[in-house]
């Protein structure tokens, strides 16, 4: 299946959403947001923008929402940013919450520091051309991977762009960058 046939799915709750489905359509799938239960019917792959996990928890609450992407992101290639990092984590720590529980990490939340911390830096990492702008708004921190997680990218030593099979976290926003290698590389995954 060609790349222009995949339909993404985009979490649309709230966070960046329009930025994700802007890079996915310029490399040439085709956005869908998705709010609810029934929007995942069809798509390929699914990716979860940032924003408050414990917001988003609450929509996700409704209509058996939670339950419908736990069982979905098992079999499906889904990619968390930021909050959607979060909520795909092992275990979410500082506070404690409720998780997906796909991707054998812990994070803590809030990590480096309150919305005047963000930071934008530019970083080596494992993917092809070069170091990698990272836009870090209120980022979670990646404590503890598992021997199946692939560390594609670091800061401070932390981890903060991940792989699990058919599964892609990363802390930061790189719907905010004009580099979409990370979108890409989500992309291949699906493919």
């Amino acid at each position: 299946m060609s790349l222009t046939s995949r339909t993404i799915g985009i979490l649309a709750l709230q966070g960046a959403y329009e930025a994700h489905a802007k890079t996915v359509r310029a490399l040439g799938a085709t956005p869908k947001l998705v709010r609810l239960p029934a929007d995942l019917e069809g798509v390929d792959g699914l990716i979860m923008p940032g924003g408050e996990s414990t917001t988003m928890l609450k929509f996700l609450e409704r209509h058996n929402f939670f339950d419908t992407l736990k069982t979905f992101v098992q079999t499906t290639p889904t990619f968390g940013t930021c909050a959607g990092a979060i909520l795909l984590a092992q275990d979410v720590e500082k506070p404690t919450q409720k998780s997906l529980a796909a991707i054998d990490i812990t994070v803590e939340r809030n990590a480096y520091g309150r919305q005047i911390d963000s930071t934008i830096l530019t970083a080596p990492t494992k993917l092809e051309g070069g170091p990698l702008e990272m836009v870090f708004i209120r980022a979670p921190r990646i404590t503890r991977t598992g021997p199946d997680v692939e560390i594609l990218a670091s800061r401070d030593e932390y981890p903060v762009l991940v792989r699990q099979g058919h599964l892609l976290a990363a802390t930061f926003h790189p719907e905010l960058s004009s580099d979409n290698r990370v979108h890409q590389l989500f992309l291949n995954l699906v493919r």
